[in-house]
């Protein structure tokens, strides 16, 4: 029994430094003092955790906490077109989103919650560097500050882009993710972001 104590120790202690690694420098998972540096290592310090839980991995972790920001800002973008938006289409286009997207946030949230990894906060200056499409707050008040066909042209120009990013992260989570609801909502997002990605530009062309 003595002979395989030293190599499940030396396995733990490795993904011990995997976790602390993956999330210590990341700019949306904090300090290496946040609960998340704290909570992971204990979540795999059983004697038969050797693997992340079967259920979801690192990948659908980075997922949630990355898509939360990114789809907090494209409903922030949603907002700004009522009252603003010359084009009925747009409008209706806006509202979709932020229908379509304000309830992944939930779901998302609650699957942070549930792996016990801390939910990402409201920042008014999301680290927009960190995901791909994410709009500068420069870009923001930019937008905020137009109205009319200016602001169609330039809403639409801008959530291309973002959608492009958010289905660039979706399909990081179909190639490496595997919780299943993380997956199914990932696809969807593929789906649904590149169709309308596709409708903006007609609307722009």
């Amino acid at each position: 029994m003595k002979g395989h104590v030293l190599p499940v120790a030396l396995l733990t202690a490795d993904l011990l430094v995997g976790v602390g690694g993956a999330y210590g420098s990341a700019a949306w998972a904090g300090t290496p003092s946040s609960p998340a540096a704290i909570t992971a290592p204990a979540a795999l310090a059983g004697p038969a955790a050797t693997t992340p839980t079967a259920d979801h991995n690192d990948q659908d972790v980075m997922f949630a906490r990355m898509m939360i920001p990114h789809h907090r800002q494209a409903v922030e973008m949603a907002r700004l077109a009522e009252g603003r938006a010359a084009d009925a289409r747009v409008a209706r286009l806006a509202r979709r989103i932020e229908a379509a997207q304000a309830p992944e946030i939930r779901t998302m949230s609650g699957w942070l919650t549930a792996w016990g990894e801390p939910v990402p906060g409201v920042s008014p200056a999301p680290a927009h560097h960190a995901m791909p499409g994410m709009m500068s707050p420069e870009d923001m008040r930019r937008l905020a500050g137009l109205s009319g066909r200016a602001f169609d042209r330039a809403f639409l120009t801008m959530m291309i882009r973002h959608h492009e990013g958010a289905v660039a992260m979706a399909r990081d989570e179909l190639r490496t993710g595997v919780y299943e609801p993380a997956r199914r909502m990932a696809a969807a997002i593929v789906s649904s972001q590149s169709a309308e990605i596709r409708e903006m530009k007609g609307l722009l062309g």
